[in-house]
């Protein structure tokens, strides 16, 4: 397979190329999140178990594969931007860090035991996350685990021109209904097993979503 040749994503490497720096010092850290975020992570960290590496896509500094390892699962990251892999690879030296893309991560089929997609997939055009998710599923053994969180909303589409210290980007974010990235995973071969809707807190205007999942294993019952 083949990555799209879509500029958006020479759009994103290049502007978290230019943002890399600011965004590690901007973005929370893990445990800074609020309560239900932490919850989410805790209970996707326990449902992965032992069951095979988990590919941290879209890592960025590699902030959330470092409290995932924390957690005691078996982690790497993956990212599009050379400088958030190199800024991961310095602050956690003894965890694995790749450039990649989710169109085409660099994982065989069925390799992995986990994937988490943590605000990493609003950037992609929704007509790519089909390409997206299927790539999700491709490279996850029967049963394993999918965690994908990121802003949601009624189809609005954002085009900023600086962000993280007010340096210039260039890319788009995509936000659609909970309910149809749903529909993807599903169609995707996914069984959904939660759904976490997070309403804009006080002061702010963004909706969260956060969705478990799993890739079916014929070789065990559905209520596995």
């Amino acid at each position: 397979m083949t990555e799209p040749p879509h500029s958006y994503l020479a759009a994103i490497r290049e502007s978290y190329d230019t943002v890399a720096a600011d965004y590690v010092q901007l973005v929370k850290e893990p445990g800074e999140l609020d309560p239900l975020s932490r919850a989410m992570l805790g209970a996707f960290a326990e449902d992965v178990g032992g069951g095979g590496p988990v590919a941290d896509m879209g890592c960025g500094p590699g902030k959330v594969t470092a409290y995932l390892a924390g957690l005691g699962v078996e982690v790497f990251g993956i990212d599009i931007s050379p400088r958030m892999v190199e800024l991961a690879r310095r602050a956690y030296p003894d965890l694995t860090f790749t450039v990649g893309s989710m169109t085409q991560p660099p994982v065989g089929d069925g390799e992995l035991g986990g994937v988490l997609a943590y605000y990493s997939t609003h950037h992609t055009p929704p007509d790519q996350l089909p390409l997206v998710f299927a790539e999700f599923h491709r490279t996850l053994a029967p049963g394993g685990r999918l965690m994908l969180a990121g802003h949601v909303g009624d189809d609005q589409l954002r085009r900023p021109t600086q962000a993280y210290g007010g340096h210039p980007v260039s890319y788009e974010s995509h936000l659609i209904p909970p309910d149809r990235i749903a529909g993807l995973l599903t169609r995707a071969g996914f069984t959904l097993t939660a759904r976490l809707i997070q309403e804009p807190a006080e002061g702010s205007q963004r909706t969260y979503a956060t969705f478990l999942a799993r890739k079916p294993d014929p070789d065990r019952p559905a209520a596995s």
